[in-house]
């Protein structure tokens, strides 16, 4: 009787996980459904995608990824985005611990006060600097230069960076500095030596978080950046789509170009956040 009931039980048991393996692949199909129909569209020809409603190709053409890459100044827009994305991923990351360690550790006038006025310009709306922003770059001659977006994007970005890891600063124990402090180090080694390993979760998102954000971004750079060689990936893309028509192909053949660098950077920061979860696993 008990060798019938366990038969039974794993009878049930393997067809609720395939149950829920069907239902998981539905679900991950149905979110990606998005990306499947653009990397469709990106290898159909010009009638094709204007006639079909198939989600996929009848025969597989690279005309328009050829036509992107070699006759357009998208790869310059990429390029553009690459570099101003890490620039403001690195100088938010490097002022971001800084200042959120400060905040963190060190207690006063100045420093509640800083914090307070963090706060305040996280909640001020980006869309009401634009025209004072326009005015400062214009007379500093940073309009049209990718300076311009690199200055913009770190300070917008900054706020958040700063409470993000101010946060998670203060979930690490004083108790691991003073030990460190102790065994021979001051508090600025302790600090690059233990505090920083056991941060990498918190500044591996703050990182993330940065690089997907000076990626995206459009307003800022479709009012700052006028001429081809200094424009990033998002204004690229709105070149494709014209007046009265849209080039389908080259359009969703661009996107999915422009998807390839996030997609890089969140493989690598990934593998450094479980790292860096695997080093703070000792702080509890």
């Amino acid at each position: 009787m008990s060798k019938k009931f366990r038969q039974k039980v794993n009878k049930k048991k393997v067809t609720l996980d395939v149950l829920t393996y069907a239902a998981l692949i539905i679900i991950v199909f149905l979110v990606n459904l998005p990306f499947i129909s653009m990397l469709g569209t990106a290898f159909k020809g010009k009638s094709e995608a204007l006639s079909s409603t198939a989600l996929f190709p009848s025969e597989l053409k690279f005309d328009s990824f050829i036509r992107v890459l070699t006759k357009t100044s998208f790869p310059v827009n990429i390029l553009n985005s690459a570099i101003v994305s890490v620039t403001v991923t690195v100088c938010c990351i490097a002022l971001a611990v800084c200042a959120g360690y400060a905040i963190s550790r060190f207690r006063g006038t100045v420093f509640n006060l800083y914090g307070i006025f963090v706060l305040l310009l996280q909640m001020f709306p980006a869309m009401l600097m634009l025209i004072p922003l326009f005015v400062i770059f214009n007379s500093l001659h940073l309009v049209d230069t990718i300076y311009s977006v690199m200055i913009a994007y770190t300070a917008i970005n900054l706020p958040f960076s700063i409470w993000m890891t101010k946060g998670f600063f203060d979930t690490i124990p004083f108790d691991i500095e003073e030990a460190a402090m102790m065994d021979g180090c001051n508090q600025f080694t302790a600090f690059l030596r233990v505090v920083l390993p056991i941060s990498m979760p918190g500044i591996s998102t703050v990182g993330i978080f940065t690089f997907i954000n000076a990626w995206g971004e459009y307003t800022l750079a479709s009012i700052f950046l006028r001429t081809d060689g200094v424009q990033t990936m998002t204004i690229g893309l709105q070149k494709f789509v014209m007046q009265f028509t849209s080039d389908w192909p080259a359009l969703m053949a661009a996107s999915s170009v422009a998807t390839v660098p996030t997609l890089i950077f969140l493989l690598i920061a990934q593998k450094y956040l479980i790292k860096g979860m695997a080093a703070g696993a000792v702080k509890g």
